[in-house]
């Protein structure tokens, strides 16, 4: 499958290329470093790319301003720069309506975009990107190598791509590492490329997040082994009002799915119908955490790590549900009362991460689906049962015990039958402990 390459023009005179593959509905990508038609010759979009056209897309990508077969003497390199890139294509490609997709350092100008023109943009899409370069910086290590080796770059450009290409494979893969060093050189030049590292690090959008007014999804792609990327898309889909997150490797298929809800005949994710494992999370004491820390700092702290819940219990193949949010309870079902409590756990050392210790109850019983929610007795006595235990502590009724007490590789600690207002008869709780 090759892409049809073709020229435009920015509006500060800079020439830029473009590509497109597929015939269907348009999704435009704001290019990543080396630009994605250098890096789709390099055989490194290709899978990604094709899988898309395949779901029925119009896949429209790049070489940003100094990059790959774009204009390579252009000096404006910074996110001004890059936005006009954005442009010159979108107008060149001529839809007035389409989806975007910002990844790493195409994150931001896609942001700016989506804030500037949301009539335009039907979908964003944010994958393992950043609100502030210095951020993205700090967590990835192949980019701290990039920093503190630029003395370099110039007078030892082939060593200093072979070091930052080490870097990015994890020291794992010579071979890798050289053909990767290439890749880089090829697309970009020293002096370039040690601009556009400086524009990155000097990036800052956080203040343009809360205005993005268009469907959002924020992924981590856990394919991209380059650095760890879960902080940084958490923390960044916590600050877009009601953008959605999820951790995926499977990329197309999660981007495609987010982009055609709603549609007739659209494949959804259905929520367990019947029966299912439900776990209730709540803030200990969030009103005197709202005192103490201001109402601003706590919902910020509680945002971030309702990101993080949601991550840990799509992680554990649970089903968080969208319309309940940290201060009300987190919830979500499952359907394997093992991966429940394993869940259950990993949320509880979320918390105490973040300095927001949780009450954790488990449940199993029939649920209501109704729309994006699930009701009936069963998340009532969940939610119960959240509110005896412990700050971090991990509780589930007898019915989830009979469940995992074989399979959950923990022991159950016996607490006796407990009475709880709204539910006619005591439960049985048991509290969980790792494994000795």
């Amino acid at each position: 499958m090759e892409p049809r390459i073709q020229y435009c023009t920015t509006s500060d005179g800079v020439s830029i290329a473009y590509a497109t593959l597929g015939d269907g509905r348009p999704i435009v990508f704001s290019t990543r470093v080396w630009g994605d038609i250098h890096r789709y010759s390099a055989m490194q979009l290709r899978p990604y790319f094709g899988a898309l056209v395949e779901r029925g897309w119009r896949v429209i990508f790049y070489d940003g301003r100094g990059m790959g077969s774009s204009q390579r003497d252009a000096t404006d390199l910074g996110l001004t720069g890059r936005i006009l890139d954005l442009e010159a294509v979108i107008e060149a490609v001529g839809s007035d309506r389409f989806a975007l997709c910002g990844g790493q350092s195409g994150g931001p100008p896609a942001i700016a975009y989506s804030v500037q023109h949301p009539e335009r943009v039907s979908h964003l899409v944010l994958v393992n990107t950043f609100a502030r370069g210095a951020e993205f910086f700090e967590s990835i290590p192949s980019l701290r190598v990039a920093r503190d080796l630029r003395h370099i770059a110039v007078d030892q450009w082939e060593f200093y791509t072979l070091a930052l290409a080490n870097a990015a494979t994890a020291f794992s893969d010579v071979e890798t590492a050289r053909g990767l060093a290439a890749t880089i050189r090829a697309g970009v030049s020293p002096n370039s490329w040690i601009t556009d590292r400086e524009a990155i690090q000097e990036t800052d959008v956080t203040d343009m997040l809360s205005s993005i007014a268009v469907p959002t999804l924020v992924v981590h792609d856990r394919a991209d082994t380059i650095g760890d990327f879960s902080m940084l898309t958490t923390k960044l889909a916590s600050r877009i009002p009601n953008a959605r997150f999820v951790a995926t490797d499977d990329l197309p298929r999660a981007v495609d799915e987010f982009m055609r809800e709603g549609e007739q005949g659209a494949a959804t994710a259905a929520l367990p119908s019947g029966t299912a494992i439900i776990l209730f999370a709540d803030i200990v004491d969030s009103t005197a955490l709202t005192e103490r820390l201001g109402d601003a700092a706590f919902r910020t702290k509680a945002r971030d790590l309702d990101a993080a819940l949601r991550t840990v219990i799509r992680e554990h193949s649970g089903t968080p549900i969208e319309g309940k949010l940290l201060g009300d309870g987190v919830l979500a079902v499952f359907t394997s009362a093992r991966q429940a409590i394993q869940a259950a756990m990993a949320c509880a050392s979320s918390g105490e991460d973040a300095g927001l210790p949780l009450h954790l109850g488990l449940h199993a019983g029939d649920v209501i689906r109704e729309d994006n929610n699930v009701y009936g007795g069963a998340v009532n006595i969940a939610a119960r049962i959240s509110g005896l235990s412990a700050p971090g502590e991990v509780l589930v009724s007898d019915v989830v015990r009979s469940l995992a007490r074989t399979s959950a590789g923990v022991s159950f600690e016996d607490l006796g039958e407990q009475s709880m207002k709204g539910v006619g008869e005591p439960v049985r709780v048991w509290m969980v402990r790792e494994a000795g």
